[in-house]
């Protein structure tokens, strides 16, 4: 048989894919890298090296007939069926409650009223235009044009998948150690059913000799005696040198029955762990169905914790001193503007607050319509939720403003931030109130449902991505159920040590090590792979695509410039004024600060490490190895030499010689490239360069 060597393609060095009769090529992701400018026609053969899977892959092809190309097409659609939202109003509302969580309500007001009150508004509201707003358009667009899983949709970069790895494993850890901050506050939720607060009184058996009640002016003086008595009396032990109010105590001691320090790690405390079980359960029961559950259940998540921040908004600023603590609150101190921390707060908690670059914004996007506008989405739901973080801050500074004013001290003596805000200042504020159960019940049910509305998307961001990894895991209902059953019963086990009586410094380390660098790397990174190596003029027909208009000026600004340059700034930054954790001033010993470390690195990691290990996987380190070895001018210069040091190469070489590698690169015998049987493997036959014999 005769061909014709002039087809072959100069720079390849293959025939053009219509002149490859028996040649058989499909999309693996391999083909791009290893064989540059073949194209995909059709499926006639498959090859499967793997004799476990040659069964399977004969039956999932033993339908081709004739029609080969189009009954593959068909059958690629079915195995991408994927869910979508029940309508408009499930997708707004999951996105507003997963965006807005606990952290709006202990972490924003206590940043707000540290960094300049309402002078930090500014940073922030900058943040949120150049940082927070351009990653959460961006991170629908790109999972509603892919309807992919935050792993699965880099087929965008096959070398960047762990970009995806990093996302999910920051969303896991951030749901492990959030479900455990869900479970304190239904410990606290139905300890609130009873006439009389537990945290009100100083006669429990959890309390101690440092518990004092702070009723009214009496608390300062009875606090100085009790202090002059412990200074004269105990000058060797300067811990016992303070007081603790019952709540603190409570907290401490009953519900955390909290050690000293992470060193004493002590014993599951069995009334949380009953607690973590219910919130787990809670968790599996919402998302047994996947999002066709979901879409129901935020109806509640998302709307009931609005009445309920509506109800103690009006309830607290009808109580003295409720103008001063919002005073306090909003009070702008512009010098604080000129502290770098300032700023690098503003754009962490932009992170913090949008859950941006966790995966979970892409993952329900993928369940959108095609062409659904997520630009007008992305406005809507950033706005409503900086909207409430404001609007929680008045919520909870004209409480605190009443209880300064109870205890004749003042706001900065009770403002706290974290779980010593949610569980010891507010509680403490709540016991004052008039007919204080009914209010501490309204405040935990509204804090329970902010925290199982971001846990819900969390998780479920995790799950779709296994699934969307794993195909299998979702067709079939019965294994998609017994996944997420499994996947709900380790998280609760892994979430047993932080109810341990040092669990909660445990708790506070990775959220420590997970909430900042992870989030400013992935967010980088992912700007820098979509805009720059994908290419933003790629990405802006995309969005053209569902939309019908590109984006305009402002995002392509921000998108290639802008938020690369703030994060990595803030990076640096971070870097800079980095300080050690610590809980109520307790530093953690170097083992525990590793801990940190390796927590923080993680996901990072993941990033180079999968990029390494897919560049080697197609060719990169035997392309490397040629990359280091002598060109051929290498040798002596006299000439007499040269011929002698070729003579000694060329034995050299016939040792060394790699058969695979010679094929890889396209040698004078037939080309045979096997990919990996999960992508379905392929044979190209066809040689590089044609030698005599196949003329």
């Amino acid at each position: 048989m005769m061909r014709d060597t002039k087809a072959v393609d100069s720079e390849s060095g293959f025939l053009p894919v219509s002149d490859m009769e028996d040649g058989i090529v499909d999309g693996g992701e391999n083909v791009q890298y290893l064989f540059p400018g073949v194209q995909v026609v059709e499926v006639k053969e498959l090859h499967v090296t793997n004799p476990q899977n040659r069964d399977d892959a004969s039956s999932s092809f033993s339908s081709l007939g004739s029609d080969g190309s189009a009954d593959f097409n068909a059958k690629l659609e079915e195995c991408q069926e994927r869910a979508a939202w029940g309508g408009k109003l499930e997708f707004m509302l999951t996105m507003i409650g997963y965006a807005v969580g606990l952290g709006n309500v202990w972490r924003f007001p206590y940043l707000c009223y540290k960094n300049g009150g309402g002078a930090f508004l500014l940073p922030y509201c900058i943040m949120l235009a150049v940082v927070g707003l351009p990653l959460f358009y961006m991170e629908l667009a790109l999972g509603q044009y892919a309807s992919l899983g935050p792993i699965t949709i880099w087929r965008l970069n096959p070398l960047m998948k762990g970009l995806g790895y990093a996302m999910v494993i920051v969303s896991w850890l951030i749901g492990l150690y959030y479900n455990v901050v869900i479970a304190h506050v239904l410990y606290y939720l139905y300890s609130s059913f009873t006439s009389v607060l537990p945290w009100t009184t100083c006669d429990n058996d959890w309390n101690t000799v440092h518990c004092l009640i702070p009723t009214d002016s009496e608390f300062k003086k009875n606090e100085s005696i009790f202090n002059a008595t412990l200074e004269t009396t105990t000058t060797s032990s300067p811990k016992l040198n303070f007081t603790r109010t019952p709540s603190e105590e409570y907290y401490r001691f009953n519900v955390l029955a909290q050690n000293d320090s992470i060193d004493e790690f002590g014993t599951i405390q069995w009334h949380l762990a009953l607690s973590l079980f219910i919130a787990w359960l809670l968790v599996f029961l919402v998302l047994m169905k996947g999002i066709k559950s979901l879409g129901k259940v935020v109806y509640f998540t998302a709307i009931f914790p609005y009445i309920m921040l509506t109800v103690l908004f009006i309830r607290g600023v009808t109580l003295p001193g409720a103008g001063t603590g919002i005073a306090y609150y909003l009070k702008p101190d512009f010098e604080r503007l000129l502290d770098p921390r300032v700023w690098s707060d503003a754009a962490t908690q932009i992170f913090y607050s949008l859950s941006a670059c966790s995966g979970g914004l892409i993952a329900m996007a993928s369940y959108n319509k095609f062409d659904n506008n997520c630009y007008r989405d992305s406005l809507i739901v950033c706005l409503i939720n900086c909207g409430t973080s404001i609007f929680a801050g008045l919520v909870i500074f004209s409480v605190l403003g009443f209880m300064a004013l109870e205890k004749g001290v003042g706001i900065a003596d009770v403002a706290d931030d974290g779980p010593g805000l949610a569980f010891v200042v507010y509680p403490e504020a709540l016991s004052r109130m008039p007919v204080s159960p009914m209010w501490a019940v309204f405040f935990f049910i509204m804090m329970a449902t902010l925290g199982f509305g971001s846990e819900f998307s969390i998780i479920e961001c995790v799950l779709s991505a296994i699934g969307d990894e794993f195909p299998i895991l979702r067709k079939e209902r019965k294994y998609n159920i017994a996944f997420r059953a499994t996947f709900c019963s380790v998280a609760f086990l892994l979430g047993l040590p932080m109810i341990c009586n040092g669990g909660i410094f445990l708790l506070n380390l990775v959220d420590y090590s997970v909430g900042g660098f992870p989030l400013l790397v992935v967010g980088l990174v992912e700007l820098i792979t979509i805009n720059w190596v994908y290419g933003y003029s790629k990405f802006a027909e995309n969005i053209h695509m569902m939309l019908g208009r590109q984006p305009g000026k402002y995002w392509f600004i921000c998108w290639k410039y802008g938020s690369a340059l703030v994060i990595a700034i803030t990076i640096i930054m971070n870097i800079a004024m980095y300080k050690e954790p610590d809980l109520d001033d307790v530093l953690y010993p170097e083992w525990a600060k590793s801990l940190g470390w390796l927590i923080a690195m993680f996901p990072i990691v993941v990033i180079p490490a999968w990029f390494l290990y897919k560049y080697c996987r197609i060719g990169g380190f035997e392309l490397m190895k040629m990359g280091v070895k002598p060109l051929p001018s290498w040798g002596p210069i006299s000439k007499s030499k040269q011929r002698q040091y070729a003579d000694v190469e060329s034995s050299v070489d016939k040792r060394l010689s790699n058969p695979a590698f010679a094929r890889l690169m396209g040698s004078n015998a037939t080309t045979v490239t096997e990919c990996s049987p999960a992508s379905s493997t392929i044979n190209l036959i066809r040689s590089k360069n044609l030698s005599e014999s196949d003329v």
